[in-house]
Protein backbone atom coordinates (compact mmCIF):
# COMPACT_ATOMS: atom_id res chain seq x y z
CA UNK A 1 0.00 0.00 0.00
CA UNK A 2 1.10 3.79 -0.83
CA UNK A 3 -0.48 6.59 -0.01
CA UNK A 4 -0.19 9.66 2.51
CA UNK A 5 -1.15 9.29 5.58
CA UNK A 6 -4.23 12.70 5.63
CA UNK A 7 -5.19 11.87 8.94
CA UNK A 8 -5.92 10.07 11.72
CA UNK A 9 -8.10 9.71 15.40
CA UNK A 10 -10.63 6.97 16.90
CA UNK A 11 -8.45 4.04 16.02
CA UNK A 12 -8.70 4.65 12.36
CA UNK A 13 -6.01 6.09 9.80
CA UNK A 14 -6.65 7.68 7.09
CA UNK A 15 -4.68 7.57 3.62
CA UNK A 16 -4.89 9.27 0.25
CA UNK A 17 -5.12 6.02 -2.40
CA UNK A 18 -3.49 5.74 -5.62
CA UNK A 19 -3.91 4.29 -9.07
CA UNK A 20 -1.84 0.99 -7.44
CA UNK A 21 -4.95 0.69 -5.27
CA UNK A 22 -7.30 0.16 -7.39
CA UNK A 23 -7.55 -3.78 -6.97
CA UNK A 24 -7.74 -3.16 -2.98
CA UNK A 25 -10.74 -0.83 -3.62
CA UNK A 26 -12.35 -3.00 -6.09
CA UNK A 27 -12.26 -5.64 -2.81
CA UNK A 28 -13.99 -3.64 -0.84
CA UNK A 29 -16.20 -2.29 -3.37
CA UNK A 30 -16.96 -5.69 -3.80
CA UNK A 31 -17.49 -6.90 -0.44
CA UNK A 32 -19.62 -3.65 0.42
CA UNK A 33 -22.20 -3.53 -2.48
CA UNK A 34 -25.19 -1.92 -1.03
CA UNK A 35 -24.58 1.22 -2.13
CA UNK A 36 -24.23 0.43 -5.83
CA UNK A 37 -27.59 -1.68 -5.62
CA UNK A 38 -29.04 0.73 -3.96
CA UNK A 39 -28.40 3.58 -6.26
CA UNK A 40 -27.78 1.73 -9.28
CA UNK A 41 -29.76 -1.28 -9.13
CA UNK A 42 -26.64 -3.84 -9.89
CA UNK A 43 -23.70 -4.80 -7.64
CA UNK A 44 -20.56 -2.69 -8.80
CA UNK A 45 -19.24 -3.98 -11.93
CA UNK A 46 -15.36 -4.97 -12.42
CA UNK A 47 -14.39 -1.51 -13.10
CA UNK A 48 -16.00 0.21 -10.69
CA UNK A 49 -12.63 1.11 -8.82
CA UNK A 50 -10.83 2.37 -11.94
CA UNK A 51 -13.70 4.43 -12.69
CA UNK A 52 -13.79 5.91 -9.53
CA UNK A 53 -10.34 6.76 -10.04
CA UNK A 54 -10.47 8.12 -13.53
CA UNK A 55 -13.94 10.41 -12.51
CA UNK A 56 -12.06 11.75 -9.00
CA UNK A 57 -11.41 14.80 -10.85
CA UNK A 58 -14.42 17.50 -12.12
CA UNK A 59 -15.22 17.91 -15.60
CA UNK A 60 -12.79 20.41 -17.17
CA UNK A 61 -15.26 23.24 -16.98
CA UNK A 62 -15.51 22.50 -13.49
CA UNK A 63 -12.09 24.16 -11.67
CA UNK A 64 -11.08 22.55 -8.74
CA UNK A 65 -7.45 22.42 -6.33
CA UNK A 66 -7.03 18.78 -5.86
CA UNK A 67 -8.66 15.79 -4.92
CA UNK A 68 -8.24 12.76 -3.14
CA UNK A 69 -9.72 8.78 -2.78
CA UNK A 70 -8.95 7.89 0.71
CA UNK A 71 -9.33 5.01 2.91
CA UNK A 72 -10.04 4.51 6.35
CA UNK A 73 -7.81 1.71 7.98
CA UNK A 74 -7.68 0.14 11.36
CA UNK A 75 -4.95 -1.46 12.89
CA UNK A 76 -5.29 -4.34 11.02
CA UNK A 77 -4.95 -2.96 7.70
CA UNK A 78 -8.30 -3.53 6.06
CA UNK A 79 -9.77 -1.02 4.36
CA UNK A 80 -13.24 -0.53 6.45
CA UNK A 81 -14.69 3.28 4.68
CA UNK A 82 -13.60 5.00 1.75
CA UNK A 83 -14.33 8.20 0.42
CA UNK A 84 -13.95 10.60 -2.72
CA UNK A 85 -13.22 14.75 -2.31
CA UNK A 86 -12.22 17.40 -4.70
CA UNK A 87 -11.33 21.25 -2.65
CA UNK A 88 -12.33 24.34 -3.93
CA UNK A 89 -14.69 22.99 -6.30
CA UNK A 90 -16.51 25.24 -8.42
CA UNK A 91 -14.74 28.29 -6.34
CA UNK A 92 -12.26 28.93 -3.71
CA UNK A 93 -14.11 27.16 -0.35
CA UNK A 94 -16.63 24.70 -1.42
CA UNK A 95 -15.51 21.42 -1.04
CA UNK A 96 -17.14 17.95 -2.73
CA UNK A 97 -17.50 14.53 -1.24
CA UNK A 98 -18.46 12.38 -3.77
CA UNK A 99 -18.95 8.63 -2.56
CA UNK A 100 -18.48 8.20 1.26
CA UNK A 101 -19.14 3.96 1.72
CA UNK A 102 -18.63 2.48 4.99
CA UNK A 103 -17.98 -1.39 5.69
CA UNK A 104 -21.60 -3.05 5.90
CA UNK A 105 -20.44 -4.75 8.98
CA UNK A 106 -19.69 -1.38 10.74
CA UNK A 107 -23.38 -0.17 10.01
CA UNK A 108 -25.55 0.31 12.80
CA UNK A 109 -22.65 1.72 15.12
CA UNK A 110 -22.42 4.98 14.36
CA UNK A 111 -19.32 4.78 12.84
CA UNK A 112 -20.03 6.27 9.82
CA UNK A 113 -20.89 9.83 11.64
CA UNK A 114 -17.42 9.21 13.45
CA UNK A 115 -16.13 8.75 10.34
CA UNK A 116 -17.89 11.17 8.60
CA UNK A 117 -16.83 14.12 11.30
CA UNK A 118 -13.32 13.07 11.02
CA UNK A 119 -13.48 14.13 7.27
CA UNK A 120 -16.01 16.85 8.05
CA UNK A 121 -12.91 18.51 10.42
CA UNK A 122 -9.85 17.79 8.18
CA UNK A 123 -12.29 19.44 5.12
CA UNK A 124 -12.25 22.35 7.05
CA UNK A 125 -8.62 22.21 8.54
CA UNK A 126 -7.92 22.56 4.58
CA UNK A 127 -10.00 25.70 4.15
CA UNK A 128 -13.38 24.32 3.61
CA UNK A 129 -16.31 26.97 4.43
CA UNK A 130 -19.07 25.19 2.36
CA UNK A 131 -19.80 21.49 2.18
CA UNK A 132 -21.68 20.04 -0.61
CA UNK A 133 -22.64 16.42 -1.82
CA UNK A 134 -25.24 14.84 -4.05
CA UNK A 135 -27.52 11.62 -2.73
CA UNK A 136 -30.20 9.64 -4.60
CA UNK A 137 -33.75 10.40 -3.67
CA UNK A 138 -34.84 7.33 -2.23
CA UNK A 139 -31.46 5.93 -0.95
CA UNK A 140 -33.65 6.73 2.71
CA UNK A 141 -30.47 5.65 4.54
CA UNK A 142 -28.27 7.83 3.28
CA UNK A 143 -30.31 11.00 2.52
CA UNK A 144 -31.13 10.46 6.42
CA UNK A 145 -27.36 10.09 7.50
CA UNK A 146 -26.99 13.61 5.45
CA UNK A 147 -29.52 15.57 7.20
CA UNK A 148 -28.34 14.28 10.56
CA UNK A 149 -24.98 15.33 9.60
CA UNK A 150 -25.95 19.05 8.95
CA UNK A 151 -26.88 19.21 5.16
CA UNK A 152 -29.96 20.58 3.57
CA UNK A 153 -31.52 20.74 0.15
CA UNK A 154 -30.68 23.38 -2.04
CA UNK A 155 -32.02 21.61 -5.11
CA UNK A 156 -32.52 18.69 -7.01
CA UNK A 157 -30.98 17.31 -10.48
CA UNK A 158 -32.71 14.75 -12.41
CA UNK A 159 -31.71 11.93 -15.00
CA UNK A 160 -28.59 11.16 -13.27
CA UNK A 161 -27.37 7.75 -14.68
CA UNK A 162 -25.92 5.62 -12.46
CA UNK A 163 -25.82 1.91 -13.04
CA UNK A 164 -29.33 0.60 -15.07
CA UNK A 165 -30.91 3.46 -12.97
CA UNK A 166 -31.82 7.29 -13.79
CA UNK A 167 -31.85 9.01 -10.64
CA UNK A 168 -32.79 11.92 -9.14
CA UNK A 169 -30.09 13.38 -7.08
CA UNK A 170 -30.13 15.94 -4.20
CA UNK A 171 -27.43 18.61 -4.28
CA UNK A 172 -27.11 18.90 -0.42
CA UNK A 173 -24.96 21.96 0.96
CA UNK A 174 -23.59 22.54 4.67
CA UNK A 175 -21.77 25.49 5.89
CA UNK A 176 -18.72 25.50 8.46
CA UNK A 177 -17.34 28.80 7.87
CA UNK A 178 -19.01 32.20 8.76
CA UNK A 179 -21.51 32.37 5.63
CA UNK A 180 -24.81 31.24 4.75
CA UNK A 181 -26.30 28.94 2.28
CA UNK A 182 -27.74 32.56 0.14
CA UNK A 183 -24.45 33.00 0.50
CA UNK A 184 -23.27 29.75 -0.73
CA UNK A 185 -25.90 29.99 -3.59
CA UNK A 186 -24.46 33.53 -4.51
CA UNK A 187 -21.19 32.10 -5.20
CA UNK A 188 -22.18 28.64 -6.92
CA UNK A 189 -25.52 29.85 -8.32
CA UNK A 190 -25.72 26.72 -10.56
CA UNK A 191 -27.12 24.82 -7.41
CA UNK A 192 -29.68 27.41 -7.19
CA UNK A 193 -33.44 25.81 -7.84
CA UNK A 194 -34.17 25.59 -11.32
CA UNK A 195 -30.19 26.66 -12.85
CA UNK A 196 -29.49 24.86 -15.99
Amino acid sequence: MSGNLLFAGGGWRVREMHEADVPRLQRFFEANPEYFVNVGGAPPTATAAQEEFDERTPPPQFPFRAAWVMEWMAADNAMHGMAGVVADIFVPSVWNTGLFIVATHLHGRGTAALMYRQLEAWMQAGGAQWLRLGVVVGNARAERFWERQGYSEVRRRDGIGMGVRSNTVRVMVKPVGAGSIEDYLTLVPRDRPGAP
